[in-house]
């Protein structure tokens, strides 16, 4: 058993180690699409804390993901860079106070209610910057400048340079993942399954799940929030897809595809999902077949599925184990 925790551990720092030494070892699109990758694992973990760990299944979750990014996009001062010290809080911020309206309403429902009412939240945010001169219409909004972080006149991290920017990705998708593992390692974690597990006995036990179910919500929105701050950073613009019923359906698909229940799941079915997008589009490999590339991504998933019914994870742990 004390062999465990380092059977464990080892992959999980073996596979961070890998992607940090990444840039060094490619270049150009495949550091473009490394970076991607991590930002999809975020969004898959703070997608996971809910579904996987808590049993509520959010189906607008990209609406946390679309805000995070337009805020650090309007925050942003036209014409020069702005600052990492407060565009990052205010862009996690406003996904969190979102979510904390959202949650307040939508956790009072239940089952595929829930799923309905988050949705419908979510459609409303996209519509928002849809429809509105405040999101650019369909057209988006362009982030020419990207924030830097700066003491005293001295810059310490400018995210408009490929090699820091891809530094400061790694290093919020290891902070996530160590962050995410020891709130479920505490005993807000342990409600959390408890109450996954059996709700109503979690009341009668003296639990308040409403508080813990609202917290875990607007932990994850905040999470979910820093990937789409991460997106806008990556890409320099950003769009109201980013906040569509369709990427609330991927990220879903990840965690699924991953594995519910693991962290460890998120953070490969973010990987699988988006290595086998990438794939499936490209021309090089299928030809003038390429343009069908989802139908050819769904066939893949729905194998994985009936195949894997414990999701990519399940291949890392013996046959019973948990």
């Amino acid at each position: 058993m004390s062999k465990l925790p380092w059977a464990r551990v080892m992959p999980v720092l073996l596979a961070f180690g890998v992607l940090a030494a990444l840039p060094a070892l490619i270049s150009g699109f495949y550091v473009e699409l490394a970076m991607k990758v991590m930002i999809l694992a975020i969004f898959a973990l703070s997608l996971e804390l809910l579904v996987g760990q808590t049993g509520l299944v959010c189906f607008g979750h990209a609406a946390f993901f679309g805000i995070g990014a337009y805020a650090v996009t309007l925050l942003s001062p036209e014409g020069e860079a702005g600052s990492l010290w407060w565009t990052l809080p205010a862009a996690c911020g406003a996904a969190g106070v979102y979510a904390l309206a959202v949650g307040a309403l939508s956790l009072r429902t239940k089952g595929v209610y829930f799923i309905m009412i988050t949705l419908a939240f979510a459609q409303m945010a996209y519509f928002v910057v849809h429809d509105t001169p405040l999101g650019g219409g369909s057209d988006g909004i362009y982030l020419y400048f990207k924030p830097v972080a700066a003491v005293a006149g001295h810059t310490l991290l400018d995210l408009d340079k490929p090699t820091q920017l891809y530094g400061f990705v790694w290093a919020c998708l290891g902070a996530c993942f160590v962050a995410s593992a020891v709130l479920l390692k505490s005993r807000f974690g342990r409600a959390l399954a408890g109450i996954k597990a059996n709700e109503q006995r979690m009341r009668a036990a003296g639990f308040a799940t409403f508080g813990y179910k609202l917290a875990i919500f607007v932990v994850s929105a905040m999470m979910a929030g820093l990937a789409g701050y991460l997106f806008a950073l990556k890409d320099g613009f950003v769009n109201p897809e980013m906040l569509s019923w369709h990427q609330s359906g991927a990220v879903l698909i990840m965690i699924i595809l991953g594995g519910l229940g693991h962290l460890r799941g998120a953070v490969l079915g973010a990987f699988a999902f988006a290595l086998l997008q990438e794939l499936f589009q490209s021309q090089a490999v299928f030809g003038a077949f390429a343009k069908h590339w989802q139908l050819m991504l769904g066939l893949t998933i729905i194998a994985f599925v009936a195949l894997m019914p414990r999701g990519l994870v399940g291949l890392l742990h013996k046959e019973g184990a948990k």
